[in-house]
């Protein structure tokens, strides 16, 4: 084992010094149908065009998209920097409104037009939010500058009275338009849309205590960093608070920013350490006291990922996760005095999943809520009375609800992404909300691949973008239910058309059996000029860890070419996933994972090539290399050293 593991850890040092220096090196620079290092990423050769992005409105008789003005200068710097117009389609129709020119998004006649790095309309679709001058905070850019558009005077007006640039955090509109609350250096604020008056709703926000948005843990875990919501009648504004008191720094030395390494340090509670206290409290938008909700019996050792108002607003739905991240209780909340109910609990022997994807939706009129369970085994959609004491199964069978993407109430439907059949692909499905178990393919079955919808409110129509590993993107508007194409929006033809002149086999998926019934989904990309006599070096590309499924039926991007590249140089390319990853493929398959992180996973990659080198005759054994990213860097040591 040891041996091989030496030469594992060789190949991949043989695999990139052939690449880089070995003899095609010097034919790929020439050839075409060749691919190169400085083909793939010094240029735009081979970019995938996207559409959007779009807003629904809210109606759904349309949505909105930047588009490059029609006024831009034709010498900007690049497409960036390219002013934008917001343009609103119909889409039965496919008429083009400009709701929004980029000239009305100058703040004096002679400055020029605001970037857009994200917007939002007011409920009334009179106002525009703009976010501009983002910043980075950890992973993301989610500090910056806010505008307010008027569109009915066309005036334009920045938030934030006296404040920094690039302070202000998650501006968003009051329910009726009136005002805006954001965060700005860990306090919460409200300024008045017609006067422009700020009201200071918190006022104890210091280096270890944040209001209205999360320390690092929750981005990190959660995906959590926008930390309020207004209520439904605009009066209050619930919020998270961190004390982040007595949680120990992590440093790491910056060596790439300047040409000095520089220390970065940021609060990071390792297992059994200190974590940040986290509450949950109210308070009027006029401003005065919070009232805070009762706390759990100890605020340190307990999480609350998600929050929101519970359809009206004098209740606050709840999920509170324990530190093993095993049991997580919804509960409601009384604004008026802070009192809780549980309403209901899941638990697993592992872990639970918090998700985002209209995971908790509520139905008819906050009488009932939608939520995502693997209770049997399989994660499944749900209908959960407001009690929690009746529980109503949507999606019967054996089979994974990969996400949720729509609920019509009106017409009594649930949209959601599955697969039952290939956990490599992703296809549209929907449901009856009356229990009747009905599971209905939506995606026409002769477009293999994978699949994902942006869907308007109604769950008339979507943006759909469909793929698979061997087709780019290509873009569409369709009609629901029927998925009638509409329009394309865009196919990426050029980016087809440079594809096919590649020397390229197609990407092959196949299952591999590493004994006691476990069977592995992986693909692979032989060279073109494939000779199943022959023997090849393979390559594994590995990932393996909870966060992503590698083994997919979509487009690979930079991934696929890098990839392509090495099986033109004459190497098997392949991937597989082990146990563990979050494949469609029930409970057990994610899970059984737990407390041996690392170490079933690897010993699964061990098995799928000791399979794949016993049952390809055309795998060179002595030549065998490894490399991933991130967790894929972690497997590729335990595949060298275990």
């Amino acid at each position: 084992m040891n041996t091989k593991s030496i030469i594992i850890g060789v190949g991949l040092v043989l695999i990139v010094t052939a690449v880089i220096f070995g003899a095609g090196a010097a034919e790929s620079q020439t050839d075409p149908g060749l691919l190169t290092l400085d083909r793939i990423i010094d240029s735009e050769e081979f970019d995938s065009k996207s559409y959007g992005p779009i807003r629904w409105l809210e109606d759904g008789s349309g949505y909105t998209t930047l588009e490059d003005s029609q006024s831009a200068e034709e010498d900007e710097d690049s497409e960036d920097d390219t002013p934008k117009d917001i343009v609103r389609y119909d889409p039965g129709s496919g008429e083009r409104e400009i709701l929004v020119s980029s000239e009305l998004l100058k703040p004096s006649a002679d400055a020029n037009a605001l970037k857009i790095d994200d917007y939002s309309w007011s409920q009334d679709g009179k106002k525009l939010l703009i976010f501009t001058n983002a910043k980075r905070v950890w992973r993301r850019n989610t500090r910056g500058d806010y505008w307010v558009l008027d569109l009915a005077t066309s005036s334009l007006q920045k938030l934030g009275g006296d404040a920094e640039p690039s302070t202000l955090m998650f501006a968003k509109f009051s329910p009726d338009g009136t005002r805006v609350a954001y965060v700005r250096e860990k306090n919460l604020y409200m300024q008045n849309l017609r006067n422009l008056r700020i009201t200071q709703l918190t006022d104890d926000g210091a280096e270890n205590l944040i209001n209205g948005t999360s320390d690092w843990v929750y981005e990190e875990e959660f995906a959590l960093r926008d930390g309020f919501r207004w209520s439904p009648n605009g009066r209050s504004l619930a919020y998270w608070q961190f004390n982040t008191e007595g949680v120990r720094d992590f440093h790491l030395i910056n060596y790439t920013d300047e040409l000095y390494p520089k220390i970065t340090s940021f609060e990071y509670p390792k297992v059994g350490q200190m974590n940040s206290a986290c509450r949950v409290g109210v308070i009027s938008s006029r401003g005065g006291k919070t009232r805070w909700f009762e706390p759990s019996d100890d605020l340190r050792n307990h999480y609350i990922p998600r929050m929101d108002w519970a359809e009206n607003s004098k209740q606050i739905v709840f999920q509170h996760l324990n530190r093993l991240q095993n049991t997580n209780e919804i509960t409601l909340g009384n604004v008026r005095n802070g009192a809780m109910r549980k309403i209901m609990t899941e638990r697993d022997d592992a872990w639970l999943d918090v998700r985002d994807d209209l995971n908790l939706l509520w139905l008819d009129g906050g009488k009932q809520f939608t939520w995502l369970s693997e209770r049997d085994g399989w994660r499944h959609l749900y209908l959960v009375s407001r009690s929690g004491k009746k529980m109503r199964l949507l999606t019967p069978g054996e089979f994974d609800v990969i996400s949720m993407v729509s609920v019509d109430a009106e017409r009594g439907w649930a949209y959601y992404i599955a697969s039952p059949d290939n956990p490599t692909q992703r296809y549209l499905y929907r449901s009856p909300l009356d229990g009747s178990g009905k599971v209905e393919r939506v995606t026409p079955a002769a477009m293999a691949g994978s699949h994902s919808y942006q869907m308007s409110k109604d769950s008339k129509w979507a943006i759909h973008t469909y793929s698979s590993a061997n087709k780019p993107p290509m873009i569409d508007l369709v009609r629901l239910p029927e998925h009638k194409t509409v329009r394309m929006l865009e196919d990426n033809s050029q980016l087809f058309e440079k594809v096919a002149s590649l020397k390229r086999l197609p990407t092959e998926f196949f299952r591999i059996d590493i004994g006691d019934g476990v069977l592995l989904d992986g693909y692979r990309l032989k060279p073109p000029d494939f000779d199943p006599k022959k023997q090849y070096p393979l390559f594994f590309y590995v990932y393996g860890e909870p966060a992503g499924q590698t083994a997919v039926d979509k487009w690979g991007g930079q991934k696929y070419l890098w990839h392509l590249m090495l099986a033109q140089q004459g190497y098997l390319v392949v991937n597989v996933d082990n146990r563990g990853t979050p494949a469609p493929r029930g409970r057990e398959w994610r899970k059984c994972i737990y407390r041996q992180i690392g170490i079933l996973a690897s010993a699964d990659q061990a098995a799928a090539t000791r399979a794949i080198i016993e049952k390809w005759p055309y795998v060179d054994p002595e030549r065998v290399g490894i490399w991933g990213w991130s967790g894929g860097g972690s497997m590729s040591l335990n595949a060298i050293f275990r």
